[in-house]
């Protein structure tokens, strides 16, 4: 899913436009053990907990794709009638009426998802007539061919509020605040089936953590029966050590300048695409090259691309580079600036010892304090 049909989706948690027909939950302590269940139809919730809800499901498909948001491809076998993906599919098709299934997908959850206090699985279904676009992209709420039907969980924290004093109202007084549990945003969550092309895709799912670096790849590889990605660290650090077994003695500092450059400039150009780039690859192999690489030790690099990152990985661009900031690192000395500054900073060998070289111009300052022009 882009950004767009993300959006799309997220729009329909409001009153004016909600599709959803019914929401189940439990609450689960931090014995997981189940201490209560809501089984409702959505819209007979008091009106105040149904937009406390819709918060919650709008942070569910929020953040940024690639990095909170990831798109997740169900394995063939997965998708066989023993698979988890036909598993979900019988869940949905139920509409969250069977109990037993219900029972299942709890009990799934409890058992896969590492979270050592309380927390509260909310669960939804919803079903979304798809309007049609018109040739201007204008919507045409009369006119839907297509009902896109879907799942939609969200697994909240749920945290004793903090101890202080409160003014009381009916007593006219300052005492102590009565301490609640309170449900707060999602940690996790997931849609099910995706959204792609504006349209159900069984094949897909959209999968949500707060924490980027928190995949719980055994609620991936167990309950959903995907294989974990790499985190956006995970890329970066990957991406990393590609290009230090790739270089090898080539390694220098203005290759690397080039690289982070020229992808910058690829983020810059396709950032108004509803989807970041990624690189394949053939386009790693050609971003190098093309960034200074001596073709001689190209030659090894589909090997070492294999090897380092798995010959089917895609690299999202934005999980790379830092388009805001170029960090150079010794042992003693951290040196930041802006990447379209980098050229005010070299590599030099005075006396046969390495040096970083900055440029500087009039200003300078020392903790705050301007000090005069080096002379």
């Amino acid at each position: 899913m882009n950004k767009k049909e993300t959006l799309e989706i997220r729009k329909q948690f409001t009153n004016e436009n909600c599709a959803i027909t019914r929401i189940c939950g439990c609450y689960v302590d931090a014995e997981k053990q189940i201490r209560t269940q809501l089984k409702e139809a959505f819209l007979s919730l008091p009106e105040e907990e149904i937009f406390k809800y819709y918060e919650i499901f709008r942070k569910t498909l929020s953040g940024t794709l690639g990095k909170n948001l990831l798109n997740m491809d169900f394995p063939l076998a997965q998708e066989m009638p023993d698979g988890t993906q036909a598993w979900l599919l019988k869940l949905l098709k139920s509409r969250l009426t069977d109990d037993i299934l219900l029972e299942e997908f709890y009990e799934k959850i409890i058992q896969n998802y590492a979270y050592g206090e309380n927390y509260y699985i909310i669960l939804i279904h919803a079903a979304y007539d798809i309007p049609r676009k018109a040739e201007d992209g204008m919507e045409m709420f009369d006119a839907s061919d297509d009902t896109y039907e879907y799942l939609l969980c969200s697994i909240c924290p749920v945290k004793l509020s903090k101890a202080g004093l409160c003014y009381n109202a009916e007593k006219n007084s300052i005492e102590d605040r009565i301490r609640d549990w309170l449900v707060e945003a999602p940690d996790a969550g997931f849609l099910f089936p995706a959204f792609n092309d504006r349209n159900t895709d069984l094949h897909s799912m959209l999968y949500y953590t707060r924490n980027p670096e928190i995949l719980q790849p055994a609620l991936m590889e167990e309950f959903f029966g995907c294989a974990t990605p790499l985190s956006a660290k995970g890329q970066k650090e990957t991406f990393q050590e590609l290009l230090t077994e790739t270089l090898g003695e080539a390694c220098d500092y203005e290759t690397i300048i080039n690289i982070h450059e020229n992808l910058n400039e690829l983020i810059e150009e396709k950032k108004d695409l509803p989807e970041p780039p990624t690189l394949t690859k053939p386009e790693v192999k050609n971003l190098l090259l093309q960034s200074g690489a001596p073709e001689q030790i190209m030659e090894e690099f589909e090997t070492h691309f294999d090897n380092t990152v798995g010959e089917k990985t895609e690299f999202l661009a934005t999980n790379l580079t830092n388009p805001r900031s170029l960090e150079v690192r010794t042992p003693d000395v951290i040196v930041k600036v802006s990447p379209e500054k980098a050229a005010l900073v070299e590599t030099r060998v005075i006396d046969g010892r390495s040096y970083l070289m900055i440029q500087i111009d009039d200003h300078v300052e020392v903790n705050g304090i301007a000090i005069r022009p080096i002379g």
